[in-house]
């Protein structure tokens, strides 16, 4: 089904988008926010730039955008994919709790804030670029990918990642013993069983946009988790 929301709102839109049971080629899209918010199996591809909040809450749909999309793509995804061919804004993945998001530029700041996991529910994002600061701010769960293969000059990750993160893991694509962490978190090179673990997400990225996995994986990764299972304790007990 092909759809032109040149002049839709993002009610029209995503009342066409429910009405329909095929797979959707979405058109003209300039800041329809909202868009798929909800959505469970529906396949989408959307030509243009979508609004804030793309994909909240999909719960197992599959969104396409040939382009770049706005703030909080995935806020609190439950499951399915969304995967942009372009930059994205702030908060990506806000309090997301499944699924995967895959991005081919650069995002902006607090990617994967308040991100948490249970049991066999564990989200991911790949950025493909670089990303602002506050990366991983307040974590509880899931794995951030970020592989910093834009060459914007830019530092892989702005100021102040892992602020209050206390679960999940982060990988940066690059050695950074330099990087400012808080004394919550550990850094360290990424092993082999580490990479194994990310291998599936390294794989899907290069294919859907169209990137070499052995020059991917042959540049050293470090990795970021927290050093306690309650970094906030010293806050709250008395010694």
């Amino acid at each position: 089904m092909l759809i032109d929301a040149s002049q839709l709102d993002y009610r029209e839109v995503n009342t066409l988008l429910r009405s329909s049971s095929d797979n959707i080629e979405l058109t003209g899209c300039c800041g329809q926010r909202f868009i798929a918010a909800g959505f469970s199996d529906k396949k989408i591809h959307i030509q243009g730039t979508p609004g804030n909040a793309l994909g909240a809450y999909l719960n197992g749909a599959e969104i396409n955008v040939s382009g770049n999309a706005q703030d909080a793509v995935g806020d609190t995804m439950n499951n399915g994919k969304i995967i942009v061919h372009g930059n994205i804004g702030d908060a990506a993945g806000y309090a997301m709790r499944g699924g995967e998001i895959y991005v081919q530029g650069d995002a902006g700041y607090r990617v994967g804030i308040h991100m948490k996991e249970y049991k066999e529910k564990r989200p991911v994002i790949v950025i493909g670029g670089k990303c602002g600061s506050f990366l991983g701010e307040y974590q509880a769960g899931g794995i951030l990918i970020v592989l910093g293969l834009s060459g914007n000059g830019k530092k892989i990750v702005s100021n102040y990642p892992c602020t209050g993160m206390h679960g999940g893991k982060v990988y940066l694509r690059a050695d950074v013993k330099d990087l400012s962490l808080p004394s919550t978190v550990t850094a360290s090179t990424a092993t082999e069983q580490d990479l194994e673990d990310i291998q599936d997400y390294l794989e899907a990225f290069c294919i859907y946009f169209g990137y070499d996995i052995n020059i991917i994986k042959n540049s050293p990764f470090t990795k970021i988790e927290p050093d306690s299972t309650n970094p906030y304790k010293q806050m709250y007990v008395a010694n």
